[in-house]
């Protein structure tokens, strides 16, 4: 009699492994694999984005001792030598004189208040830098999860097509004892044959979607992998805590890193305002200088005969209070001042915009995984339900009230249960670190957290389905060939 497909058969076919329990020696070694943590800590080390946003972080909090500068002593230096060459008409005669001279200043901003504003300003900028890097830092989090998870979506969707392809291969081969043994037409053949063959391109496109997933890790952390470690079935597929999306809202909107730092950029903004209306405003500071120089280089040229013929060198020290009072600078205080309120108002607008995108990614992504725990529950049936549906199709085309397309339809809607299943797991975990993102509560701890549902020798040949789902499917084949039996 011959045997009908099923998807216990196929994974067989496909994978050499039987859905039942095997003797752990019948299993080849698998070779050493990588786990998420790893995978992270080689981000972290190696991610040249990340690098690139702490150098940008590093450049940028740079402004604060830059600005404090403004407020601080100023100590300057420095000499001159020259020699001045005179020529008289009458009497005829050429004198030469040398000047030397060496100084010294200091001046210390007694009333500085545009300086003040701008290192006010330049606070809450280095606090949005550091706002900012922490974001980078947290979407590497998430950015790890997504590349990693998605080479082992990659590897389940190519075990499935792997599966796939087997079962129509022997739908094929079935076909082709059918029409042998002139049980069937040719025209069975042929919608086998083209089964077989759409379901071996799929695989070749599946077997490139894995070697892409791949190179997006190299590209992460500028490692190679020659495996990672699968997650397992028996994650927990639960809905969010709190299962209020009002809570995760206010969390957001409270924590969200990018949000935070918005809310510096607005009052870094604030502070510029602040210091270019300053501009309005008098200076005053504290001046010491000291020279030190021949008469020629200071002036000193005895002309009152008080001392007279003095040619030697002559200390001045001056101390003094300074003060300018800005009248007229062309219009560019002022000019200054509207730019300010303007880059203000974008900076609130910009604070705003990201508020709204903050509130609306938390209520969606608290949707997506109470979402995805359902999907996930519907998927699992949906495979037991294709399944099922499957072997009666199978008995109906033996019985000649299905034919051949019903068959490989079935088959198909099978496969497309089983990656469902997959992408519907794997679209929660990560709708659950993004919800997290958003809330400004990712953090390493999560992907340890995942880490313990991982298994060092996942196969996933063997281990794309869930083992529960195996051996019902088992059972229920076991079940369908003694009925046919006993026919």
């Amino acid at each position: 009699m011959l045997r009908r497909l099923s998807l216990a058969v196929a994974v067989a076919a496909s994978t050499g492994f039987v859905w039942a329990a095997q003797p752990t020696s019948s299993v080849a070694p698998l070779p050493s694999k990588t786990d998420l943590i790893s995978v992270y800590k080689d981000a972290v080390d190696n991610n040249a984005d990340l690098a690139a946003a702490q150098a940008d972080y590093l450049a940028r909090k740079e402004v604060v001792p830059q600005a404090r500068s403004g407020l601080l002593p100023q100590i300057n230096a420095g000499g001159s030598l020259g020699n001045t060459r005179t020529s008289l008409d009458t009497p005829d005669a050429t004198l030469n004189r040398s000047s030397q001279l060496v100084q010294a200043s200091l001046s210390q901003p007694l009333f500085r208040a545009d300086r003040w504003f701008q290192l006010k300003a330049a606070e809450n900028i280095s606090e949005q830098a550091q706002l900012e890097f922490s974001a980078t830092q947290q979407r590497l989090i998430l950015q790890t999860a997504e590349t990693y998870f998605g080479v082992l979506r990659a590897q389940d969707n190519l075990a499935a097509s792997k599966a796939e392809e087997a079962a129509f291969k022997r739908q094929l081969d079935q076909s082709n004892e059918r029409f042998d043994v002139g049980l069937s037409d040719k025209t069975d053949v042929l919608e086998s044959q083209a089964g077989y063959d759409t379901a071996r391109a799929n695989r070749i496109v599946a077997e490139q979607a894995v070697e892409d997933a791949f190179q997006a890790l190299v590209t992460l952390t500028n490692r190679d992998y020659s495996g990672i470690e699968g997650i397992l079935h028996s994650l927990p597929v639960v809905v969010p805590t709190p299962n209020d999306a009002k809570a995760w809202v206010d969390t957001s909107v409270q924590q969200n890193i990018a949000l935070q730092a918005s809310n510096f950029a607005v009052t870094a903004a604030e502070e510029t305002l602040r210091q270019r209306k300053a501009g309005h405003l008098p200076t005053v500071d504290a001046v010491v200088q000291y020279q030190k120089g021949d008469n020629d280089a200071l002036g000193f040229t005895n002309s009152d005969g008080s001392i007279p013929h003095y040619g030697k060198w002559v200390d001045q020290t001056s101390v003094g209070v300074q003060l300018n009072i800005p009248i007229y600078s062309g219009g560019l205080t002022s000019s200054q001042v509207r730019e300010s309120y303007q880059r203000l108002n974008q900076s609130e607008q910009l604070r705003e915009s990201q508020r709204r995108q903050v509130v609306q990614d938390a209520r969606n992504q608290h949707r997506a995984v109470n979402t995805d725990v359902e999907t996930v529950k519907a998927r699992r049936q949906a495979i037991i339900s294709n399944q099922s549906s499957l072997e009666a199709t199978e008995i109906g085309y033996q019985v000649g009230t299905r034919n051949i397309v019903d068959v490989l339809d079935a088959q198909r809607q099978l496969y497309s249960a089983v990656r469902d299943y997959n992408n519907a797991r794997y679209d929660y975990i990560l709708d659950n670190l993004r919800l997290k993102q958003t809330a400004g509560t990712l953090s390493p701890a999560d992907l340890q957290a995942l880490g313990t549902y991982l298994k060092a020798d996942y196969n996933p040949d063997k281990d794309f389905l869930p083992p529960d789902l195996a051996k019902a499917a088992e059972q229920q084949l076991e079940s369908s060939s003694k009925a046919r039996t006993q026919q």
